[in-house]
Order: C-alpha cells, then sequence, then structure tokens
C-alpha cells in the first residue's frame, strides 16, 4: 500500500512530508484543518505511504456489513456514542493495550468552522501519558505530513492554542472553515 499511495500522491500532485514519525510508538494525532471529507482520504494514504496504522474512533452504526470490515481493516475503532460511558478511558484503554498506537483526532471535531475544539483529544493523551502529533494537511500547496510533538504540561487551553498556531498556517480544501 505504500507505493501504491506514493504513486496516487504523485498522480493527483500532492507532496507528503517524507520524514516518518521515528521513534514514538504511542501518540495522539491532532490532524487539521479538518474542511473537507478528503482529509481522511488524504490522511489514510499519508500514513500508508509512512508505514503507520491510524486508528479512528468512529461510530458504531457505521460499522455493519462489507462496510464495517472495511472500516475495521482501515483501522476504525466502533465507539457507542448513545450509552453514557467515559471515551476517554476508552481510548486510553487502547493504550494500554497495544504495543503501538497513533490514534488520530479531528480537534475540531467538525468540517464547519469551529473556534471552539473539543478536548478530548487532549485529555485522551494527557490520561494515557503520549504526545500529541501535530499532523497538517495544505490544500494550498498540496502538502501534508505530520508538523511536531507537543507534550500535555497540564494546561489544555495553552497546549490547545499551541497547537491551533501551528495548524492556523494551512489552509483546509475550505479555508474560509479553517482555523483562526
Amino acid at each position: 500500500m505504500k507505493f501504491v499511495a506514493k504513486f496516487i500522491f504523485w498522480l493527483i500532485g500532492w507532496k507528503i512530508d517524507p520524514t516518518p514519525p521515528e521513534g514514538i510508538q504511542k501518540c495522539v494525532v491532532a490532524v487539521g484543518p479538518h474542511t473537507s471529507n478528503w482529509d481522511f482520504i488524504l490522511g489514510r494514504l499519508a500514513f500508508y505511504q509512512y508505514g503507520v496504522k491510524g486508528r479512528y474512533l468512529m461510530k458504531k452504526e457505521l460499522f455493519w456489513g462489507p462496510l464495517g470490515w472495511f472500516l475495521k481493516a482501515i483501522g476504525g475503532i466502533p465507539v457507542d456514542r448513545s450509552k453514557k460511558n467515559n471515551l476517554t478511558d476508552t481510548a486510553v484503554s487502547y493504550f494500554e493495550q497495544n504495543e503501538t498506537m497513533y490514534l488520530v483526532f479531528s480537534p475540531e471535531g467538525t468540517r464547519s468552522y469551529n473556534p471552539d475544539w473539543k478536548k478530548g483529544f487532549y485529555y485522551v493523551a494527557e490520561k494515557a501519558k503520549v504526545p500529541i502529533y501535530v499532523a497538517y494537511i495544505d490544500f494550498a500547496t498540496k502538502t501534508g505530513g505530520f508538523h511536531s510533538l507537543v507534550w500535555p504540561s497540564g494546561d489544555a487551553d495553552a497546549d490547545i492554542q499551541k497547537i491551533k498556531d501551528i495548524l492556523k498556517n494551512y489552509k483546509g480544501r475550505f479555508p474560509e472553515l479553517g482555523i483562526d
């Protein structure tokens, strides 16, 4: 799949930062800006190119029949959002159960403009004692990749602002819906 992903990126004119995430076995990936359904497809291809298996929390209603099998094969983890369960603890348990884990989040929580990010990704990283790897997608330059690590300091607002400051330099497919 690595070569297929590289070929697709070449075909559509995208370049993925060639530097793979080295030395990191477990992390939360905060990717942005998230303004289009294409973000997931490009991100998934980038993970194939890097040889990293990203994992994604998805609503369990999507996991039926062949679609469910496919979603699990590409890293989907079904989550029952109707139950009052602690999603943070559930996500942390995945870190405890796996030797390597790249759990991917779109902190904006929507493809629409949202200045008030969901903080769940941050609390998962903090509780699991793993770094947050900031990843970007930039439609303006047709580039993407892993940017840098942010270790949770305990000050969620300050750390999230640091991540926003990094990601606001990149443009989503619909820039008006991105980070400011």
